[in-house]
C-alpha cells in the first residue's frame, strides 16, 4: 500500500492525540478500577476495529486484512509482557496508584523504541529477501524454545533482573531510596538523581526491546508494510495498560499461553520460510492472510479455553483433597477417643 508523508504525519499526530488525551484524563494517581481499565481497553480496541476499517475503505481488503491479523498477533504476544510488567512492579514497591502513571511512561518508551526496530527492519527487508530466512528460522526457534520453558515451568517464582543499560544508568546518575509522588528527578545531598518512578518506567521500556526481538519480525512475517506493522504495534501496545489491570488477576490462570504463542510464532516461521522460497522463484504454497488471521484467532480461543478448563479442574482437585485430609483427621481422633 502506497503511503504517503502526509498520511504518515497525519497518523502520528492523531496517536500522539489519542495519548495525550489518555495522559490528561489519567494525570492524577489512583488506583485503576476494573471497570475503568474494561471501558479504556474497549475503547482502544474499538480505535483500532475503526481504524482497520478505514484501510478496508481507502485501501482495500489486502491492508485491512494484514493490519487485523498484525494487531491480533502483537495484541496476543504483549499479553505475555504483562508476566514481567507484574515482576517489574513486585520487584521496585511501585505503589498502586502510581502504577497506571508508569505503565503509560514505560509504554510510549517501548513504542518508540519499536519504531526504530521497525525502521530498521523494513530498511533490511526491502535490501535483503533472503533476512526473511533468518526471522523465519528464529521464530521456530524462539517457539521450540518457548514449549521447552513451559514443560519446564520456568518462571515460577521468577523474578525481574535488571538490564545492562539499567544498571549502567543507575550507577551514574544514583537513586533516590524513595518515590517522590510522580518526580522522575530530584537533588540528594546536592546531586541530581533519579527516582524509583524513572527508573521502573525505563525498566517497563527497555524490557519492551527483548520482546520485540521476536514480535517484530512475526508481524513481518504477515505483511511488509511499514506503516501497517508500525500501526498494529502502536495500538496493540497503547491499550497494553489498561489490559494490564483488567486481567492482571486473570494471568495466572492463563496456563497454556506460552504454548498458543509457540503454536503462532512457528506458525509465521512456517509462512516467512515459505515465502523466502517463493522471492527466491522455487515453487511452493504461501499461506494467505486470511488464513493467517484464522489460525492465529483459533489458536489463541483454543488456549484461553484449555487453560480455563485447567485452572478450574484443579481447585476442585485441591478442595476434594482437603475433604480427604480432613476426613482422615476425623478418622484418627475418633479412633483415639475409642482407645481412650
Amino acid at each position: 500500500m502506497e503511503v504517503s508523508t502526509t498520511l504518515w504525519v497525519l497518523t502520528i499526530v492523531g496517536l500522539a492525540a489519542l495519548i495525550a488525551v489518555d495522559f490528561f484524563i489519567g494525570r492524577k494517581p489512583h488506583d485503576v478500577s476494573v471497570k475503568e481499565a474494561g471501558i479504556w481497553t474497549v475503547v482502544w480496541i474499538t480505535l483500532a476495529g475503526l481504524f482497520g476499517l478505514g484501510l478496508l475503505v481507502f485501501g482495500g481488503g489486502q491492508p485491512a486484512g494484514e493490519f487485523f491479523a498484525g494487531f491480533v498477533t502483537e495484541k496476543s504476544l504483549s499479553v505475555d509482557n504483562l508476566f514481567v510488567f507484574v515482576l517489574i512492579m513486585a520487584k521496585f514497591a511501585v505503589p498502586s496508584h502510581y502504577q497506571q502513571r508508569v505503565l503509560l511512561v514505560g509504554v510510549l518508551i517501548a513504542l518508540v523504541l519499536r519504531a526504530v526496530f521497525i525502521a530498521a527492519g523494513a530498511a533490511v527487508l526491502a535490501n535483503f529477501s533472503w533476512v526473511f530466512y533468518l526471522f523465519g528460522a528464529f521464530l521456530i526457534w524462539t517457539a521450540w524454545k518457548l514449549i521447552q520453558e513451559a514443560r519446564a515451568g520456568d518462571g515460577e517464582g521468577e523474578e525481574f533482573e535488571e538490564n545492562k543499560l539499567l544498571r549502567a544508568a543507575e550507577r551514574r546518575f544514583g537513586v533516590a531510596d524513595r518515590y517522590h509522588g510522580t518526580k522522575l528527578w530530584i537533588r540528594e545531598n546536592g546531586r541530581r538523581v533519579m527516582t524509583p518512578m524513572l527508573v521502573v518506567m525505563l525498566a517497563i521500556g527497555t524490557t519492551d526491546v527483548l520482546f520485540a526481538l521476536d514480535s517484530i519480525p512475526a508481524i513481518f512475517g504477515l505483511t511488509q508494510d511499514p506503516y501497517i506493522v508500525f500501526t498494529a504495534n502502536a495500538f496493540a501496545l497503547m491499550g497494553l495498560r489498561q489490559l494490564y489491570f483488567l486481567i492482571g488477576g486473570l494471568l495466572k490462570k492463563l496456563v497454556h499461553l506460552s504454548y498458543g504463542l509457540s503454536v503462532i510464532l512457528g506458525f509465521i516461521g512456517v509462512k516467512l520460510v515459505l515465502h523466502a522460497l517463493h522471492e527466491t522463484g522455487v515453487h511452493v504454497p504461501e499461506i494467505s492472510t486470511a488464513v493467517s488471521l484464522g489460525v492465529i484467532c483459533a489458536v489463541l480461543a483454543v488456549t484461553t479455553a484449555t487453560s480455563l478448563m485447567a485452572t478450574g479442574r484443579k481447585p476442585a482437585a485441591e478442595g476434594a483433597a482437603t475433604e480427604e485430609v480432613e476426613e482422615r483427621r476425623g478418622e484418627d481422633a475418633t479412633r483415639g477417643s475409642v482407645d481412650a
